[in-house]
């Protein structure tokens, strides 16, 4: 297992966001968080990625502790996040957002073939590289995070809400890359609102309510599951 959260409390001020949960990521797979809004998925993340400190409870990656780690030491282990709402360093250009990726990095050439990876994948970042990242559009600044990210090298890629404010055909692609990302040798770890979506490309879900789990399976059970159905799926 590469990931292992078990009773996790988590406290904002006096507000319980979340209660004893539990979840686990095996290594290459992608598993996903779905949820209304508010039901504590990216206070999840957040926590995972050492952001947010769990009053009770702990979390386990690659069986080290690191329940209170700091968040650039956790970017060292090998998690990085695509954070919600895509979050690039507007006045800085796409070039220098990648280079931000790999901050903790020393190896240089490697680096650099990183980057010309990222841009084979993503041949519009390419073209823009000079541009600020503040004039992309939605779904350029989706693809540079994602970049951002992958310049970390992480073996545990957490996403936030990928999909959100992006036009249908755009929300396809994303999908399409986050599983081409998988399969290249990345777990991923998903928070999404569009539920239908994530669990066509997990292998295992959590559905979250509140700050708790209230059911899990394989993706497939729970697309098929009445309760996804009627909350999640329009159905």
């Amino acid at each position: 297992m590469l990931l292992d959260v078990d009773q996790i409390d988590v406290f904002y001020g006096a507000i319980h966001a979340l209660k004893k949960l539990s979840l686990q990521v095996d290594e290459g797979s992608i598993v996903t968080l779905i949820g209304a809004n508010g039901a504590g998925k990216t206070t999840t993340l957040k926590t995972i990625s050492g952001l947010l400190r769990p009053r009770s409870g702990s979390i386990r990656y690659k069986d080290i502790d690191i329940t209170r780690v700091a968040p650039e030491k956790i970017v060292g282990l090998g998690i990085s996040q695509v954070p919600e709402g895509r979050r690039v360093f507007p006045s800085m250009s796409v070039l220098e957002n990648l280079e931000m990726g790999a901050y903790l990095r020393k190896d240089k050439k490697a680096i650099a073939e990183d980057m010309e990876t990222v841009f084979v994948r993503f041949p519009r970042l390419k073209e823009r590289r000079k541009q600020m990242a503040g004039t992309l559009s939605g779904g350029e600044q989706q693809m540079l995070a994602i970049g951002r990210a992958l310049m970390a090298r992480p073996q545990l890629m957490l996403m936030d809400e990928p999909s959100m404010g992006l036009a249908p055909l755009l929300v396809k692609e994303i999908f399409a890359i986050i599983k081409d990302i998988n399969e290249r040798g990345t777990t991923i770890l998903l928070v999404e609102q569009n539920a239908h979506m994530a669990l066509s490309i997990a292998d295992k879900a959590y559905v979250v309510e509140t700050g708790e789990i209230v059911l899990q399976g394989t993706a497939q059970e729970l697309m098929n599951s009445p309760e996804v159905k009627k909350a999640y799926l329009g159905g």
